[in-house]
């Protein structure tokens, strides 16, 4: 029997983290001997983790969540092409180089996260876009708005001092995007397709109370997807669907970028690519552990 290999998704706060139950549930259909756990893990913890992972040699993975996925980039031994253009990890791929030791490979998986998720929810071509928060998440948000042609991207941050490297992002990805104050937020949604709340859970709450308080234009099936899945609903998403928006929830994106993660991670761990056949099983079994609809085959192909 093949050694059971460790992986594991680090933030703080972690304990509302479904990504166990995700992970696990497909490693099983897989027939992968690992294990998936979650641990709460600050910034000033990040650098001795990692080297604990680098030492036990018995890691495929880590999944990172906020507010380590700008830590970590300093942090490895090696950047996949867009981690590097967004400055932002949210995947540790751990693979043990000939010589010895243990490799340490940034990626991030929120971008086709986001973009499956949209795609799912009926994503309109070239849509006009915002963003709320100017974090790690946003720079994936930037990515994957580039990725559906977005014609306009406005992200609202309450310190624009702190999002300079969302800017930056949007400049390499070749989107126009500009700062706006996050107060003006609420007066502006009804302009937008597509608004991506990138904030941390209840980080909304104030924009929902004046959603849910003001009169004004009808959100006419607007898509908002609140990356913070927990609790849910978010007071933004039914504040949003109140108003006539179409809310797609956080855990869609979970999904997704999940997937891209275990096929990461098989990789890293000695199983391989998997088979097309596969992989309709491993999204469905993850769609049952966090309890989400399955999958039908067409839908199934987004997520490559």
């Amino acid at each position: 029997m093949k050694e059971l290999l460790q992986g594991a998704v680090l933030g703080h706060p972690i304990g509302h983290s479904k990504s166990p139950a995700l992970h696990n549930a497909a490693y099983k259909v897989i027939g992968a001997h690992f294990s998936y756990t979650a641990l709460d893990i600050e910034v000033p913890e990040l650098p001795g983790l990692l080297e604990r992972v680098r030492a036990e040699g018995n890691w495929y993975g880590l999944s990172v969540t906020m507010p380590l996925k700008n830590a970590a980039v300093a942090l490895l031994d090696e950047l996949s092409p867009v981690a590097s253009t967004l400055g932002a990890v949210n995947t540790i791929v751990c693979t043990t180089p000939p010589d010895g030791g243990t490799h340490l490979r940034g990626e991030n998986t929120d971008v086709p996260g986001i973009v499956n998720a949209l795609r799912y929810a009926g994503v309109r071509e070239r849509p006009r876009a915002a963003i709320l928060g100017g974090g790690g998440t946003a720079v994936s948000a930037i990515a994957a708005l580039a990725h559906l042609q977005a014609s306009e991207v406005v992200v609202f941050v309450r310190n624009p001092a702190k999002a300079a490297d969302v800017l930056d992002v949007a400049s390499k990805v070749d989107v126009r995007a500009s700062l706006e104050p996050f107060a003006g937020a609420a007066d502006a949604m009804a302009g937008f397709d597509v608004v991506i709340s990138t904030l941390p859970p209840h980080g909304a709450d104030g924009l929902a109370a004046t959603l849910d308080g003001q009169g004004g234009e009808q959100l006419d099936g607007a898509l908002l997807l609140d990356v913070a899945y927990d609790p849910w609903p978010s007071a933004l998403a039914a504040a949003w669907e109140k108003r006539g928006g179409t809310v797609v929830a956080g855990i869609e994106m979970l999904l997704y970028q999940g997937v891209e993660q275990v096929k990461l991670f098989a990789r890293a761990g000695g199983y391989g690519t998997l088979a097309t056949d596969k992989q309709g099983d491993v999204i469905n079994v993850m769609c049952d552990a966090i309890g989400v609809g399955r999958r039908k085959p067409h839908e199934q192909n987004m997520a490559g």
